[in-house]
């Protein structure tokens, strides 16, 4: 039955891998109707007769996809760490780069003594390397600054990042990333300085859209994160969590007893962890860029997450010195290959549910009337090429809130 609808625009003649409750949930020879930057229809082309345009888009063929979703990025930071990358080669561990002052305070002296403009200048650099291959949202913490300017100057570069890309951007509040030089022998210092005197002034000045903490022994303890977390809250801000990376320690219970968003990275998580998750409907952010640059063993527990249903998303984690990864379409291949995910997982884990991850499935993530017309043409047969494909770019037509990029 035809439709009789006025819009923007109508994109049609591929597939629709609309990903809807996080499955492809094909539409084949479909349609898409745009009005104002959202899908006003959607639905095979057949149908599709009645519908006013001002613009029609044939692609004569290939898929569409919603844009892809990075969930958990660094993108900000000064300075470079592949120097730590050839020490880890001859065996030289994380916690040992750490111990020697590198790791990520390497990266906070570099990142405090660059400027703002060259802060948003090399973000804007991988940036652009992400959205080439078809990501249309993406988050971005600070973290690497560590004090109280720094860390302000971070959450400016990203709102400012933000201005100059097509693309829908987070910022999250990681303050409580490491603990800094000036806090080393008093951590506790450090967290009374985030709530008190920090986390407020990012609040009055707009500058996040969550607070993350590093739970770990290299890092802030369950206490700390739990005091972090009450404060974060009092303030409005949701919360997200890295977690069980490196040793069992309950942040996933931890962040979930928070109504977090996401947990992330979980290669230590126990099933306790993942039942808290799913009762509290806290997103499990797997990360496989970090899992096979340190080499790690230590797989996340997928079949727990799975008998649990708790939704499973994926992300580049591109940072400079455990996840360089500037193409969140290798990271569908890891997922797979890594992580032995199924393709339609991975493509809902850069999808749904890396929206849900942000606080954004009511509008981001799915092909559905409605949400934001965020959307990736690509001239494939099926949806799994997205994952099988290693390296090269794939040819893309990217189309960010109802325009083609």
């Amino acid at each position: 039955m035809a439709i009789e609808i006025r819009c923007d625009s109508v994109w049609a003649g591929a597939d629709l891998v609309t990903m809807r409750d996080g499955h492809y949930n094909l539409i084949e020879d479909g349609a898409i109707a745009v009005r104002q930057g959202k899908i006003v229809w959607i639905g095979p082309r057949a149908e599709s007769i009645a519908i006013q345009a001002d613009e029609y888009t044939d692609f004569g063929g290939g898929i569409i996809t919603p844009g892809l979703v990075d969930c958990h990025t660094h993108l900000v930071f000064g300075g470079d760490r592949s120097h730590e990358f050839e020490q880890r080669l001859k065996g030289v561990s994380y916690a040992e780069i750490a111990a020697q002052g590198g790791g990520i305070i390497s990266t906070v002296r570099a990142t405090r003594a660059a400027s703002l403009d060259q802060l948003v200048s090399s973000a804007r650099w991988r940036a652009d390397r992400l959205l080439a291959e078809g990501v249309t949202t993406l988050e971005i913490k600070s973290g690497y600054g560590l004090d109280e300017d720094s860390e302000i100057k971070m959450l400016q570069a990203i709102r400012l990042l933000a201005q100059q890309i097509p693309a829908d951007v987070r910022a999250t509040c990681l303050a409580a990333h490491a603990i800094p030089p000036e806090f080393k022998h008093h951590p506790d210092g450090w967290i009374d300085t985030i709530c008190t005197t920090l986390l407020p002034k990012v609040k009055a000045e707009n500058l996040a859209d969550a607070v993350d903490a590093f739970c770990e022994h290299l890092a802030f303890s369950p206490a700390q994160v739990e005091r972090l977390f009450t404060c974060a809250q009092a303030l409005g801000f949701p919360v997200k969590l890295h977690a069980e990376q490196l040793s069992s320690l309950g942040g996933g219970a931890l962040a979930a007893r928070f109504n977090a968003l996401s947990a992330d990275h979980l290669e230590y998580a126990a099933e306790s962890d993942v039942q808290a998750m799913a009762e509290h409907g806290t997103v499990a952010v797997l990360l496989p860029g970090a899992f096979y640059l340190l080499r790690e063993t230590q797989l996340p527990p997928i079949d727990l997450f799975r008998r649990y249903n708790v939704p499973m998303a994926l992300a580049s984690d591109a940072n400079p010195g455990t996840s360089p990864a500037l193409s969140l379409r290798l990271i569908l291949n890891m997922a797979c290959t890594l992580f032995r995910f199924t393709p339609e997982e991975a493509l809902a884990g850069v999808t749904l549910y890396g929206a849900k991850a942000l606080g954004l499935a009511q509008s981001h993530g799915s092909l559905e009337t409605g949400k934001v017309a965020n959307f990736v043409h690509w001239p494939l047969a099926r949806p799994a090429e997205l994952v099988y494909w290693l390296g090269g770019q794939l040819p893309c037509d990217v189309i960010y809130r109802g325009e083609k990029q």
